[in-house]
């Protein structure tokens, strides 16, 4: 009866891991809903809020299963009452501890797929990615519960938590290719660029073959079958392999083409599709400027998204804009406000122009400046929409050029001019 009772008290621990998974489970899934933006779906952005969260579920997966290991070390006799080699309690027990812990990362998956799905979502999804931080949670189980049985000690667990922490820690995205060593730390993926599969192939053959050299050298240490020299010879140089080849990755991302889309009317304006949900008021913005700018050399028929890493610009009727990719409050006006900025000469404009701020005002539709106080802003304040509009056109090399001064602001008693009195002396 005695022994039965101590086999039921085994069983019974590993109930434990029942209540770990959803521990675990809401662990994954905070650190991954965490790093989601919620404003933008990109794809792979949620596959590198993924790959994060590994960093806080690895460790707390490495420690449970250490814990495991130094609990159940004392009821190892009842295992060796049976004819099974010694590695088969262990194997069993490394199984059940990675299926728990893989339950959760799965669990986590699947909120952060539903909560990209309901968004306006973009891009491709990357199984590699997703494959790639489950290898590096099932290494964190083997290194857990392998040290639990070297050093069945109370501290053990303890310790594996604080090493396998500081181990995550310092894992700092974007410094050097040792982040790149699971579990990995990867940046937010701008738009127009998207992840490497490849840099997902070499983490996922770096933790499956330290993984599969840790499980080797104890099976062979327990069971002294040194016949397993050749396969954990393998399995070390398929990781000193991986090791080299993210050394050499040259970075995680790649630029990436993304078909636009576009609301035509009254003018043509295409984002990214990420930002699909910035069309409304980037038309809203842009289209007052356009009507301002049209007849002048800086009018434009099409607003387009451009990559950060591209000069914002006005030629051949588009003007090229960036977005920030959270849409924060303003996005629209300060797209515009690269327009007006596209439209200046750097060279001239480097000392400035009160008058030209002036115009823009008018052309952006802000709070007129300085200027505006003056005899010229109020001359230019008492002409109607129209006449500002043919004024610009006259005068516009003036307005690139950061050249205007108060003579442009006079009107002439031209037949042109004179026209334009009467029609604002017409009584509506």
């Amino acid at each position: 009866m005695s022994d039965l009772g101590r086999v039921l008290r085994l069983d019974a621990r590993r109930t434990a891991l029942l209540v770990a998974v959803p521990v675990l489970t809401a662990l994954a899934t905070a650190a991954a809903c965490l790093s989601l933006s919620p404003a933008v779906a990109y794809w792979d952005n949620s596959v590198v809020a993924l790959v994060n969260a590994v960093r806080f579920l690895g460790p707390a997966a490495a420690g449970l299963a250490a814990w495991t290991a130094v609990r159940e070390r004392p009821l190892d006799y009842l295992r060796d009452l049976t004819a099974r080699s010694p590695a088969t309690g262990v194997l069993f027990d490394l199984l059940l501890l990675s299926s728990a812990t893989l339950v959760a990362y799965v669990v986590a998956t699947a909120v952060v797929v539903a909560v990209t799905l309901v968004h306006a979502h973009a891009g491709q999804p990357h199984p590699l990615g997703v494959v790639s931080g489950a290898g590096a949670l099932v290494l964190h189980v083997v290194v857990g519960y392998l040290t639990g049985r070297v050093a069945p000690h109370r501290a053990t667990a303890a310790l594996v938590l604080a090493a396998t922490s500081l181990w995550a820690a310092l894992r700092v995205p974007g410094m050097s290719w040792w982040s790149l060593v699971p579990p990995a730390a990867l940046s937010r993926v701008e738009l127009f660029t998207t992840l490497r599969p490849e840099v997902f192939a070499v983490q996922v053959l770096w933790a499956a073959g330290l993984t599969t050299a840790l499980i080797l050298g104890y099976v062979m240490w327990a069971t002294r079958r040194f016949l397993l020299v050749l396969p954990l010879t393998m399995a070390l140089a398929a990781t000193v392999s991986a090791t080299l080849g993210l050394h050499r990755s040259g970075g995680t991302v790649a630029p990436a083409q993304a078909k636009p889309v576009c609301r035509t009317w009254p003018i043509e304006v295409c984002v990214h599709p990420a930002l699909r949900d910035a069309l409304p008021q980037l038309m809203a913005a842009a289209t007052p400027l356009a009507a301002r700018l049209n007849g002048t050399p800086g009018a434009f028929r099409v607003v387009e998204q451009r990559p950060a890493w591209m000069p914002s610009t006005v030629a051949d009727g588009v003007a090229s804009v960036h977005l920030d990719e959270d849409l924060s409050p303003g996005y629209a006006s300060r797209a515009v406000r690269q327009i007006s900025e596209a439209l200046k000469d750097a060279r001239a404009c480097a000392s400035g122009d009160g008058y030209r701020a002036l115009v823009d005002a008018w052309l952006l539709g802000d709070e007129p400046p300085a200027a505006a106080g003056t005899r010229a802003g109020h001359r230019f304040a008492s002409w109607t929409e129209q006449r500002r509009r043919d004024w610009l056109r006259l005068h516009f090399a003036e307005y690139r050029a950061c050249a205007l001064g108060p003579r442009d602001f006079r009107a002439p008693r031209t037949t042109e001019s004179r026209l334009h009195d009467a029609r604002d002396s017409r009584p509506a």
